[in-house]
């Protein structure tokens, strides 16, 4: 078993993912205090172009947060949705189109379908969780029809850098000063970011394409950047340095915030998300692999 708290089974099915609350405050946050203001989960979905029809499979699928979406693209298509955390099935079930799609507890390193069952595997923030990456993406291949097509978003390594200097500077100011690289807000985006996802992925799909957003996180007051750090805790509770407890570590956080909103009149925190789009022959990679097919060089 992982000892890293972002692959912990146990943190995660125990703390960070047992009920919604944290996921939907951090969705929430990203809806309300984001700029520019846009649907993530449809841009992501629009990366692709959908025929309408498609079997589509929803996996890491949390409270729902890609149901509307994908229920659109596919008015003549169907839904399978799972998630490894039964809380967050629960949740899901009371989504208001709950009812379009089959929903079961699953896992990614176990997909409990045959091979080629899929035209799409979401795989939407979740690939960073998995213990275990080349085992999940041979999974994902084998459950995808050969033109099959694999969306995956996540966030850059480098996203909400200022919070991860905020994060140093509160270690510094508790007597634990530690190396850049030792203490990132988000480092388990290390493990399947945008920068390392597109390689990753190749070695298991003939294509990959990766689309980038940018945006940033503009907050007024003080209360919702606090709120959204502390919906991190299950995570980041373990890594803190030495003797840092977590109350220690969240008081000198939001002294610092406040300083910063009360001086500046409020605080930008840079976000960098995509979506990473892997294919052996599908997608858009279509047209260049029938070209290739007649045409081989």
């Amino acid at each position: 078993m992982s000892s890293k708290p972002h692959t912990n089974r146990d943190v995660l099915l125990r703390n960070a993912y047992a009920d919604e609350q944290a996921v939907t405050l951090r969705y929430q946050t990203h809806k309300l205090y984001s700029v520019p203001q846009f649907d993530f989960p449809y841009w992501v979905l629009d990366r692709h172009q959908w025929r309408g029809d498609e079997f589509a499979l929803d996996a890491g699928c949390g409270p729902g947060i890609y149901f509307d979406g994908i229920l659109n693209h596919i008015p003549n298509g169907r839904l399978m949705s799972f998630d490894l955390s039964e809380g967050m099935i629960r949740k899901a079930r009371s989504h208001e189109r709950a009812a379009e799609t089959k929903l079961l507890v699953g896992d990614l390193e176990a997909i409990p379908f045959a091979d080629h069952t899929f035209d799409v595997v979401l795989a939407n923030h979740v690939l960073f969780h998995v213990g275990d990456f080349d085992t999940t993406v041979q999974e994902i291949h084998r459950v995808l029809k050969p033109d099959g097509v694999l969306i995956a978003a996540t966030n850059s390594h480098l996203s909400m850098a200022e919070f991860s200097i905020l994060m140093r500077r509160a270690f510094s100011l508790l007597g634990h000063p530690v190396k850049e690289e030792d203490a990132l807000f988000n480092p388990l985006q290390g493990s399947f970011s945008l920068e390392n996802g597109a390689v990753k992925l190749a070695r298991h799909f003939r294509a990959v394409v990766r689309h980038d957003i940018p945006s940033a996180f503009v907050f007024s007051e003080v209360q919702p950047v606090i709120n959204y750090i502390a919906s991190t805790r299950a995570m980041k509770e373990p890594e803190l340095p030495g003797d840092i407890t977590w109350d220690d570590f969240m008081t000198v956080m939001t002294d610092q915030v406040r300083r910063l909103i009360n001086h500046f009149g409020e605080l930008v925190v840079n976000k960098l998300s995509g979506a990473l789009i892997a294919t052996d022959h599908g997608g858009f990679a279509t047209g260049y692999f029938e070209a290739l097919d007649h045409h081989p060089v």
